[in-house]
């Protein structure tokens, strides 16, 4: 059993940041590039791996429709060229499969394909060049209703949609990709960063065996006022009953960082109430906690200086890494920003 215990802040009480003139819980705090801190969500996913030929893997797309017609999710697979194993392939699954197709090359593609057994590639994404569809995504990956702030002002509430996109994965999607490539049920990993990381952990509590590994990058515990860390956290500890998973949690050493704001802005006492919900320390005392469960073999990783834009492809990368077995590339610039992890 690994766990990597880290030095951990001292949680902050939500009367003593008011009285301190307003300290914020600052997903941006830590200086990184431009590019970074400002990556926009609202951007086109342009040309991928997913559209071109690539030597090493043979991709398809397929897609999935809520019953009422509403939704539509878009699914990347990717299978290994070559034999696959009695057992089928293992699969990896990401979650904003748009925004994790851009994180991926040929070089990428041909390191995974050179293990011993290379992995299936599984991209959940939406029915649109979107690189995050931010409304659906939280409509989708929450568990339960809360609120966020959004970048131009204000707050969003809703959420929910958890239960029903773990059926259409289960019922819908799962099927689908068993029909085109042969997978190994026992080996299936399902990652996901922030909202998606919350849901990583939501498949964990509530849907033993859908998964052996969850990896969940920056895992947003404040949603919902912290919900996550209560009942559905306590539950699956007292019924777990040492069946076996391995889970990842990571998250950026910036994430934990503190700055000044106006306690005024609405979107301020937002944050204000995601600290007193789940404090900077959450990802690494719900690991300790979970390491505790028999059955779960956990790791917690903190990557210096990230913040939580970055940790998208960081915690992606290292998931891969312990994975499927290649290099750690946690530490290579983002596709997202325009620059070659490779160069």
């Amino acid at each position: 059993m690994t766990l990597r215990r880290s030095s951990a802040t001292r949680p902050l009480r939500l009367a003593t940041l008011a009285a301190a003139a307003g300290l914020l819980f600052a997903l941006q705090a830590v200086p990184q590039t431009a590019a970074a801190q400002q990556r926009d969500p609202t951007r086109s996913i342009g040309e991928t791996v997913a559209s071109q030929p690539s030597q090493h893997y043979a991709f398809e797309r397929f897609e999935v429709h809520s019953a009422d017609g509403q939704r539509t999710w878009r699914v990347h697979v990717a299978a290994p060229k070559g034999t696959a194993p009695d057992g089928g392939w293992p699969a990896f699954w990401m979650l904003d499969g748009n925004a994790a197709l851009i994180e991926f090359d040929e070089a990428l593609l041909a390191e995974l394909a050179a293990q011993p057994v290379p992995h299936a590639l599984v991209f959940v994404g939406y029915a649109n060049d979107l690189r995050i569809d931010s409304e659906a995504r939280t409509r989708d990956y929450t568990p339960f209703a809360g609120e966020r702030p959004v970048r131009e002002g204000g707050t969003i509430t809703g959420g929910g949609g958890a239960d029903a996109l773990l059926e259409v994965i289960e019922r819908q999607i799962r099927p689908e990709v068993e029909r085109r490539i042969t997978t190994d049920p026992t080996q299936q990993t399902l990652w996901g960063h922030s909202l998606a990381g919350l849901f990583a952990l939501h498949v964990l509590y509530t849907r033993t065996g859908a998964f052996d590994t969850y990896a969940a990058g920056s895992p947003s515990l404040w949603w919902g006022d912290g919900a996550m860390l209560g009942a559905p956290e306590q539950r699956f500890v007292e019924h777990n009953a040492g069946r076996h998973a391995r889970v990842l949690l990571g998250l950026g050493e910036g994430e934990r960082q503190v700055t000044h704001r106006d306690l005024d802005d609405p979107r301020v006492q937002v944050h204000l109430r995601r600290i007193e919900a789940a404090p900077a320390d959450s990802a690494e005392k719900l690991a300790q906690r979970l390491a505790d469960v028999d059955g779960l073999q956990v790791a917690y990783r903190e990557f210096p200086a990230l913040t939580h834009g970055p940790m998208f492809r960081a915690s992606l990368m290292w998931a891969l890494h312990a994975v499927a077995g290649i290099a750690d590339h946690s530490d290579t610039p983002s596709r997202a920003d325009g620059v070659d992890p490779h160069r």
